[in-house]
């Protein structure tokens, strides 16, 4: 009876923020898988178990949500001044291939980790106990971060008591910098961090409706749209977005038309190709609610509501990336997060995502 060889390959499964991934060495990886191109797709495909009619991911590594089914590979940095390049895949469930279109901010912070457990960072830099600073390029976006990781007897600090709403443990945390995530604009709304110029745009989006938008690219490129305008009030958690076949395929068109917009994509059915970018959200302004842990979350203790969307599905949390686009668009006046959000000189932006984090 003939059967495909087997093969072994070193891996890590990883999680960071509310997402979890495999993780790869580039130099394990087989030769052909290397490089960019469908030898890598389809074997990272398979180790995630995707595509599969069935939606479970039975057969393979990921965990049947945009949150579990990623991929990352590591390598030593080509960039002077950093220490690693680190390379993001996110892998559709039912679809055979892979997105390399953008980041994911709560990976990023098991970067980092992953790196110092790995022997990626010069010994003499890696303290016994207390922080080490890890410079990471994220190959994606050809952008900075920079992981602060805890480490203690000179290896990973793992355990701690930092919680955070979307994941059921506590663990140690990781702080990320994401430096410069927006390209450089103009100084008033135009350039590459809003790609039409505009802080505010209409998007007519044939046989939704028309919608003010705000597209901003700071980190990801995010589509933002006012929670009111698809009447919705900003508290839904997953049921009420992801058991409704019709809400889906509005959010979906309205970021497949915002893609076109942006630039990233000629049309429409190029955007069915690129599911991971850009991302949707809407926003509505403070508001009480019930996480999705059963947790209330006050008002008073947010200052913007936000529901990201991701690879077709509400996002059980908010996207790491999407908080770093988030954050700018409410810092700047006039765009749709900034005028739903309450009015506050503080530096940090809380969000009130569905599992009710204030981030």
């Amino acid at each position: 009876m003939s059967h495909v060889p087997q093969i072994r390959i070193p891996a890590t499964y990883m999680r960071g923020g509310t997402s979890k991934g495999v993780f790869f060495r580039l130099q394990d990886l087989p030769e052909r898988a290397q490089v960019p191109g469908p030898a890598r797709d389809a074997l990272l495909c398979r180790v995630i178990g995707s595509p599969d009619p069935y939606g479970k991911h039975t057969d393979g590594m990921g965990g049947a949500t945009s949150s579990t089914s990623k991929v990352v590979i590591i390598s030593p940095s080509t960039q002077p001044g950093h220490d690693v390049d680190y390379l993001y895949g996110q892998v559709p469930i039912e679809g055979a291939f892979i997105d390399w279109s953008g980041n994911c901010g709560n990976l990023s912070s098991a970067v980092g980790p992953f790196a110092i457990a790995n022997g990626m960072i010069d010994p003499a830099r890696v303290p016994r106990d207390g922080l080490c600073t890890v410079r990471i390029w994220q190959a994606n976006i050809q952008k900075t971060i920079v992981a602060h990781v805890q480490v203690t007897n000179g290896e990973v600090q793992e355990t701690g008591d930092f919680e955070l709403d979307g994941v059921t443990f506590p663990a140690a945390e990781v702080q990320l910098e994401f430096i410069d995530p927006a390209d450089e604009g103009d100084g008033d709304g135009g350039g590459a961090m809003f790609p039409t110029g505009q802080l505010v745009d209409d998007l007519d989006v044939p046989g939704v409706g028309m919608f003010k938008a705000t597209m901003i690219n700071a980190g990801v490129p995010m589509v933002f749209v006012e929670a009111a305008a698809l009447g919705y009030d900003g508290t839904e958690l997953q049921g009420a977005i992801n058991e409704d076949k019709t809400a889906l395929e509005k959010l979906e068109a309205i970021r497949a038309h915002g893609a076109v917009r942006m630039g990233l994509v000629a049309d429409v059915a190029a955007a069915a190709k690129r599911p991971l970018t850009p991302k949707v959200a809407f926003v509505a302004p403070p508001k009480d609610y019930m996480s999705s842990s059963g947790k209330p979350v006050k008002a008073g203790d947010i200052d913007l509501l936000a529901r990201a969307m991701s690879m077709g599905k509400l996002h059980h949390a908010m996207t790491g990336i999407g908080a770093v686009a988030t954050a700018p668009a409410v810092a700047l006046p006039r765009t749709l997060p900034a005028s739903a959000a309450r009015p506050s000189p503080a530096v940090w932006v809380r969000l009130g995502p569905p599992s009710g984090t204030p981030a």
